[in-house]
């Protein structure tokens, strides 16, 4: 009987059966669930000062409140200049993941290629820096960035992002060099190609999915990191992140509708980065990264 069915069913179909609905429903739920505090975000930042605390779904919206946080009654409101806090998180981001890969690929190909006695000790020591509690070095950080002058600054930014991305990109692209067959590289350097040469056109161009890959995921942990801008930062390396909260009373008063005018302007550059990339970070994360 059960073979009858399933010669009645053409590729694509799936048998409807009540179990099949109630999880397709379940499903559906969790999903709409799930959407809501975006889409409430996205109403809360289109109403006025005098509807921020309605839970109406009626309303004027406006996009007055994005302009706003990009203008000088934002900076007035807050003492913060978003443009400017975003503009600096995009450019510490960037150099953080620019660090990251510069030292982290050629250290995930090491650790890929080459096996010793403790190797693996060596990658979970530096995966658990990558997990380790902020507060632990946040007051040793902060005596060291102000005994070198780089407190609140693009470079003292990049230095401690780094420290938060680079053990992910290592332990990320470490699965591609190792899933890499070494017999690529061999045939290279049988064909006179120096390590380093075989290195940069033979395994380098076969990964370049996962650096993609690496590359966003590293860029949102630097993106969304909070404690590290705050407790170092005070206005001219301010982050986003930092930023956002400043509509929470930072003035005096809580503007709710600009805080989420301000959050989702901020989530516009990881956005557009992970949709400019996105034919190689679904190949990447299909291919390795979620071994990682």
């Amino acid at each position: 009987m059960a073979s009858r069915f399933a010669r009645e069913l053409t590729p694509g179909q799936k048998r409807v059966t009540p179990g099949s609905v109630v999880a397709d429903l379940g499903i559906l739920a969790w999903f709409v669930f799930s959407l809501f505090p975006l889409v409430w975000m996205v109403l809360l930042a289109l109403k006025n000062d005098a509807q921020q605390t309605s839970t109406y779904f009626q309303f004027s919206p406006t996009l007055a409140n994005f302009g706003t946080v990009l203008s000088q009654r934002g900076q007035d409101l807050t003492s913060v200049d978003f443009g400017h806090a975003l503009l600096t998180s995009v450019l510490n981001c960037a150099g953080a993941v620019l660090v990251s890969l510069v030292v982290g690929i050629p250290a995930a190909y090491a650790a890929g290629r080459w096996k010793f006695r403790g190797s693996e000790d060596l990658m979970f020591q530096m995966l658990s820096f990558r997990f380790a509690p902020e507060l632990m070095v946040i007051v040793p950080l902060f005596v060291i960035y102000n005994t070198l002058h780089i407190f609140d600054t693009k470079l003292g930014m990049v230095w401690v992002l780094q420290l938060v991305t680079m053990p992910l990109v290592v332990w990320i692209l470490r699965s591609y060099f190792t899933d890499l067959a070494p017999e690529l590289e061999q045939a290279a350097l049988l064909d006179g190609y120096t390590r380093t040469r075989a290195f940069l056109t033979v395994a380098l161009p076969l990964v370049r999915p996962g650096i993609a890959a690496a590359a966003l995921l590293a860029f949102i942990f630097a993106w969304n990191n909070y404690l590290f801008p705050l407790i170092l930062t005070d206005s001219a390396a301010t982050t986003v992140t930092v930023a956002v909260t400043k509509y929470l009373g930072g003035g005096g008063q809580a503007y709710y509708n600009l805080t989420a005018a301000a959050a989702l302007l901020g989530a516009l550059p990881p956005l557009v980065l992970a949709l400019t990339i996105q034919r190689y970070l679904v190949r990447g994360l299909s291919f390795g990264a979620v071994k990682a």
